[in-house]
């Protein structure tokens, strides 16, 4: 096994003198993305409308649901797969910037999901507003030699031009007609003058970048932006959070129904339920959270799977004698959202002793501080090297260093300032307990352009393996180097055993057994 980022600077892709050859991929004329532009600000202001004037989310997917069920889609939108019960898939979330970090991870993501069945984008398809023209060199171009189907679940940005790219794409839907105009004064009437509203689908062009992936094996129509999918033993269910987040109530009561019997599940969600030692249990309109749905005993959830957050953290949370692993998966190719800003981690019981992450702390405080010092043209003062962050996360968090040849030592006052200015997580006070500096004050309002800084990129994404009694899930990095782009490193790996019922799994067997024309090719 290569070393990971837990084993050495080099398994982590520090110092490496040997680029990979990702670009060799990549379109000849790359658009970096930058958040600080106000262009792309802008553009992206659906969201804020959302919690301003209302959210819109709900009444739009309700549409949406409807033309794709017009179109043939399965009314309990349930795909099911002919898989025996060993197989396996590969979840990936974030993906779409369309410059370097992204590509970077292809040919790993490539190499390790050669054999899988399928594979699941969770959440933010394409950056920054999900229109249907990017999917080309965000989409379908990266993708081109995976060669079995790609679902997806929708992240904010996709909703950013009103779902119209992402169901053109995935669920192959034709636009919506325009809604009649909201009452005059009214919110809905002020926020429908400042949306955002998406640009015609260039039906050409859309063709054209469909021939990138257009082997039979690759093709998939999936039942609408939130839909299961039986393969195996297991069923693995999507769902749709929107702008903000949250599930409308018809989408609560699929996911209720859905989730009944003892078949195993695995959620995919493009908001994670667990992240940054917090909980977001994920309301549903009308009462009730998703958490609720996953943790209830009698639904068989093994795992919650989450994109939105731009890293890797895994949660084992044990819920009436039985472990739920929490993950958070959006590493797949956005600007990486820095990992040292999170606290200690106590939360329903996960310590910093059961928590993992990736990146770990260290190596993103010392890649912020690279960043940051490159941008301020303040190298000499904000950049620390690997040794100076390990040593400031480790005193501030109170946990020793995580590579074994790591000694332990006092980080001196400069690299102490730098973290404090960078977001670094909590020190302890005088009680024990940990208090929390001001957090991801420049990691997310200043994000980076992502291609305007080389490796180590810090990607990763998700390897799954089903067998009748267990599913096991590795999370493997991506830095944009050689190394780890011929033989990627397992940075996690989780076991988890499956409890198989013994007789039909469920409503939706029951339901196939009696109108077998139902499995379909969505």
């Amino acid at each position: 096994m290569p070393d990971s980022s837990r084993d050495s600077l080099e398994g982590a892709g520090w110092g490496s003198t040997r680029p990979g050859l990702y670009e060799r991929a990549m379109p000849a004329r790359v658009v970096n993305l930058s958040w600080l532009d106000p262009k792309t600000l802008w553009a992206a202001r659906n969201g804020v409308l959302a919690s301003w004037f209302g959210d819109p989310t709900g009444r739009t997917r309700a549409r949406w649901v409807e033309r794709a069920a017009a179109a043939g889609a399965p009314p309990d939108k349930v795909v099911r797969r002919d898989e025996p019960d060993r197989f396996s898939f590969m979840v990936i979330g974030d993906t779409g910037e369309g410059d370097d970090p992204q590509y970077a991870v292809v040919p790993g993501f490539l190499r390790t999901g050669r054999d899988t069945s399928f594979a699941v984008i969770a959440s933010d398809v394409i950056y920054p507003v999900g229109r249907t023209e990017d999917y080309g060199t965000k989409f379908f171009r990266p993708y081109r030699d995976y060669p079995a189907p790609l679902y997806a679940v929708p992240g904010n940005h996709d909703w950013y031009e009103d779902l119209t790219g992402f169901m053109r794409v995935f669920c192959d839907t034709a636009p919506l007609p325009p809604e009649p105009a909201p009452r005059f004064f009214s919110r809905a009437r002020l926020r429908s003058l400042l949306w955002h509203r998406p640009a015609p689908v260039d039906e050409q062009r859309l063709a054209q970048s469909r021939e990138l992936r257009g082997a039979p094996g690759q093709q998939a129509v999936q039942p609408g932006p939130y839909w299961a999918i039986d393969a195996g033993p297991l069923r693995i269910v999507g769902i749709d959070t929107g702008l903000l987040g949250t599930l409308d109530a018809e989408q609560g009561a699929w996911l209720r129904e859905v989730s009944k019997g003892p078949r195993p599940k695995i959620l995919i969600t493009g908001s994670p339920l667990y992240v940054d030692g917090e909980h977001h249990p994920c309301p549903i309109d009308g009462g009730g959270t998703v958490d609720d749905i996953v943790r209830d005993a009698d639904h068989h959830y093994v795992a919650a799977i989450g994109g939105d957050i731009h890293n890797y953290q895994r949660y084992p949370v044990q819920v009436d004698g039985r472990t739920i692993q929490y993950v958070v998966a959006g590493g797949g190719g956005a600007f990486m959202h820095a990992t040292h800003v999170i606290p200690r981690v106590s939360v329903a019981n996960v310590t910093e002793k059961e928590f993992r992450c990736y990146p770990l702390r260290g190596d993103s405080l010392a890649f912020y501080s690279r960043l940051y010092g490159d941008r301020l043209r303040l190298r000499r003062f904000f950049t620390l090297d690997e040794s100076d962050a390990r040593a400031v996360i480790a005193a501030r968090l109170g946990v020793p260093p995580t590579r074994p040849q790591d000694a332990e030592r006092r980080p001196g006052l400069r690299a102490r300032l730098v973290a404090s200015l960078l977001g670094a997580g909590g020190r302890p006070d005088r009680r024990g307990r940990f208090r929390l500096p001001v957090r991801k004050t420049y990691t997310q309002l200043f994000s980076p352009a992502s291609a305007t800084y080389a490796p180590p990129f810090f990607k990763c994404f998700l390897r799954l393996d089903v067998s009748p009694g267990s599913l096991d899930i590795r999370c493997f990095a991506a830095t944009g180097n050689l190394e780890q782009e011929l033989d990627p490193p397992v940075e996690d790996e989780v076991s988890i055993p499956l409890d198989l019922p013994d007789g039909p799994t469920g409503a939706a067997e029951s339901a196939q057994a009696a109108d077998p024309g139902r499995s379909g090719g969505r």
